[in-house]
């Protein structure tokens, strides 16, 4: 049983995008509907200060601003130790909110006691009625890749029940603090992609379930801090696709797909950016490799 009105702690990073969390708060103030709530935003060291802006929308914000980008993983990582909530909703600033969003993941903590980790269902802000997310597949031993349930699927209601999934979406979980103390926070040489999935592994480990709750929505911008295709994202997909699977995977699996990675992935990937004169996609793919040897290298 929850206590009467938990206090939830709503946690977002800005980088770089002031204008689009100027957008997120304003869907707070307009769309929320559960008041018990703390609104903590993290800049990762952004370039402006932006917190002229973000407290004239909405003044009862807790801003923190990091003296440098700490990733996806540090900068939750603050908001986290600042929280003071039972629950924390760790959200991307480029989402919207939606009437009922918070009250309907509390409720999978009161009714399911096994509830870990909880996501909403995720629309397509540019496309409205289109679906992002309405649950997560495994994780593929043989490409260390996988995909979300529903995902570019027009709404019609096939991914209305409550249920199981293997992994909550990064850009909007719901944790219990007990939870995350049990746990610990995300996972930090991620710095982004993947640590999401790692979290959940630890989260799953200690015997508790992720879940999926349709009757919550939340809208979402998709990549708008660090663009859709990027160097930087070919880095960090390259490096913590193998980190993950090093981390997570079972011995036979992860044997599995260092072969595939290596005879299959290599070769593909390093043809198609030569084919294709991108240079800088390559070299951010071999570094992502070679972090492996040598954790020092970055992306720069």
């Amino acid at each position: 049983m929850l206590k009467d009105n938990p206090l939830i702690s709503i946690v977002a990073l800005t980088w770089n995008t002031t204008e689009v969390t100027v957008d997120f708060l304003r869907s707070i103030n307009e769309q929320n509907t559960y008041k018990n709530i703390e609104v903590i935003v993290v800049d990762n060291g952004s370039r402006e200060d932006p917190t002229a802006v973000l407290t004239a929308v909405y003044p009862a914000i807790k801003l923190i601003r990091n003296p440098k980008n700490l990733g996806f993983t540090g900068g939750n990582n603050v908001g986290i130790k600042a929280a003071t909530g039972d629950y924390l909703f760790i959200v991307n600033n480029d989402t919207e909110f939606t009437p009922g969003l918070l009250e309907g993941l509390l409720e999978i903590f009161a009714q399911y006691p096994d509830a870990g980790i909880v996501s909403p269902k995720f629309h397509y802000f540019f496309h409205k009625g289109t679906i992002e997310y309405a649950g997560y597949n495994t994780v593929n031993m043989f490409t260390g890749r996988n995909g979300m349930i529903g995902c570019r699927e027009k709404d019609e209601g096939q991914y209305n029940d409550i249920k199981v999934t293997n992994y909550a979406h990064g850009g909007g979980m719901m944790v219990p603090r007990k939870i995350i103390d049990e746990v610990g926070g995300l996972p930090e040489d991620f710095f982004i992609y993947y640590e999401e999935f790692d979290w959940c592994d630890q989260i799953k480990r200690k015997g508790y379930k992720v879940y999926y709750q349709p009757k919550s929505l939340i809208y979402h911008k998709e990549s708008m801090s660090t663009g859709k295709a990027s160097a930087f994202k070919t880095f960090y997909h390259t490096k913590n696709r193998i980190y993950y699977m090093r981390r997570n995977a079972p011995k036979a699996g992860l044997l599995v797909f260092f072969a595939w990675f290596t005879f299959i992935t290599v070769p593909k990937n390093t043809l198609t950016f030569l084919l294709k004169g991108q240079k800088a996609h390559l070299r951010s793919f071999w570094r992502g490799i070679f972090w492996h040897f040598n954790r020092s290298i970055t992306f720069n």
